[in-house]
This record gives structure tokens, sequence and C-alpha cells, in this order.
């Protein structure tokens, strides 16, 4: 049975049981469960602190994971990246007081640095040359300036607001482009492979929609040229002659202005259907 261990709350956790229910797995349906068994995939979930996972898989106990590439950064563990998930994007940043003297990495030699993230901060620093004490903080870090503990921040940024209403300004290089990834460990199962093809086929299913609509045959060279699919579209005679049903995948971002331009050149009863499960 494979043994998967999945975040039990936090930001990751709810899309990645909404991810694996559209892979075809079973998931708990009580929060308080810590164990969830899927006999009929053969799946075992062990839901965990999302900083845990790693270490878990890392040290065989659990066979794979879902969780932060900053957490197995973090972590220090042996698990290693399978696979990019794209969601729960993060970015990592640097920040200090606005105006002040620290405004460049190198101003932070010698220096305090709070984060939640003290390794995955410290092997940054240390990978170019710059040697600041670290200061382990589980949230809330931009307050640590104001309050004395530290002279600047690493903290996940979005907009800055958070920082900038601490009277913090971002420098410095990214220290890291994070999102929900799969780890694995030493562990071989064959399940690994199966449990990747169906989340990849999510993937796909969420980021194309299937487009179909009808067209002069003449026009169907123009319309591939706008909408070519995959490897090309899917052609069908209608009973009209002269007319064709085509069927393609196209990016559900582009989908409208698709509709558009296939509508420009004449095709009709342009249908976007969503995609539930794929493989490519």
């Amino acid at each position: 049975m494979l043994r998967v261990a999945v975040p039990n709350k936090g930001s990751l956790s709810e899309i990645a049981a909404e991810m694996l229910a559209e892979a075809g797995y079973s998931g708990r349906r009580d929060s308080r469960k810590l164990v969830h068994r899927d006999v009929r995939n053969d799946v075992e979930f062990f839901y965990l602190r999302p900083r845990d996972i790693a270490t878990y898989v890392g040290s065989g106990a659990l066979d794979v994971g879902i969780t932060g590439r900053d957490l197995l950064f973090d972590s220090g563990s042996e698990a290693r990246e399978i696979a990019h998930l794209d969601f729960g994007d993060s970015t990592f940043r640097f920040a200090a007081p606005a105006g002040g003297e620290i405004s460049e990495l190198t101003d932070l030699d010698g220096k305090r640095v709070a984060t939640s993230y003290p390794k995955l901060v410290d092997d940054f620093l240390r990978q170019r040359g710059v040697h600041a004490v670290t200061v382990k903080l589980d949230g809330a870090v931009e307050s640590a300036v104001e309050l004395g503990v530290a002279d600047a921040v690493a903290d996940v940024v979005s907009t800055g607001a958070t920082l900038a209403s601490a009277g913090l300004e971002i420098f410095g290089p990214v220290i890291l482009e994070s999102t929900a990834v799969l780890i694995g460990g030493p562990n071989s199962h064959e399940g690994i492979d199966r449990l990747l093809r169906r989340l990849r086929g999510v993937l796909v299913a969420r980021k194309f929609v299937i487009m179909e609509y009808d067209l002069e045959e003449t026009k169907l060279e123009a319309a591939t040229a706008i909408a070519s699919g995959i490897e090309s579209p899917t052609v069908s005679p209608l009973k009209d002659e002269g007319w064709v049903a085509v069927r393609v995948m196209v990016t559900a971002d582009e989908a409208n202005d698709v509709m558009d331009r296939l509508s420009d050149i004449g095709a009709r009863a342009i249908l976007v259907t969503a995609i539930h499960a794929a493989r490519l």
C-alpha cells in the first residue's frame, strides 16, 4: 500500500485534498482523522503538519508527500522534489527598515535576520558569503525589527503591504520562488508512478478545455492556425456538404480570445467544455 503524506492544515491543505479527489482518490471526511485508507486505490493517507512532511518522507517512513518547496528546503531532509503541482505559490524576500542602513544583501553581514525558515535563509546567505545570525520565529516576523529582536526579516511576500505597514521595505535578490510539490524519499513503489500520472492529469484538466465548433472546410487551415491543439484538431464531416465539425484542446485562459478569433473567420456553434481528467 502506497503511504502518502498530506498537509493537515494551512494554505496547502484544502487544495491538496481537492486535487487528490479530482485524481480519483478518496479522502478523510473527519478533519480530526489523521489516517485514511483508500482501499480501492491501495493508498494510505497520513495527514501531517506541512512542516513535518519532508522529514517523514525523507526518512522513508512514508513513500511520498505533498508540501511546499520552501518547507522541503528548510527541512534539511533527504527527500527530493518529484513534480511541482501549480498551487501554493509564494515568494521569499528580505526586508529591512525603510531608509535604514540595510539596503543590500551584503549589509546583512553580522546582522540578525528574523525568519520562520532558518535553514533556507542560512543556506542562501552562506552560499553568497554573507554571515548573519538567523532568529527563528514561528510567525509574524514583520514585528521582529520593531520589537528589537532582529535587524531585518526574511519572509513570504505577496504585495508587500504587510511589510510596508510595519515600516519595512524589500531589498536584495529573491530568496526562493516556492510552490506546492510532490516529494519522494528513498522508497520505490509502483503506486508512485500512478499517483504522479493522475496528478499530472488533474493539472492538464485544469489548464485546458475542449472547444468544439462547426466550420466551412475551406477555412479549416485558418482555424487550425488559431487553435492547433496538442497535436492537431479532430475533424469530422457534417451532413451539409463542405462543412466540418472540429474538436480541439485549448488553454482555459485563452478560450475566450480563441472563440472570438474563430467566430471572426466564420466558425459557428462554438462550445467550450471543461475537462474532468486527462492523460497526454
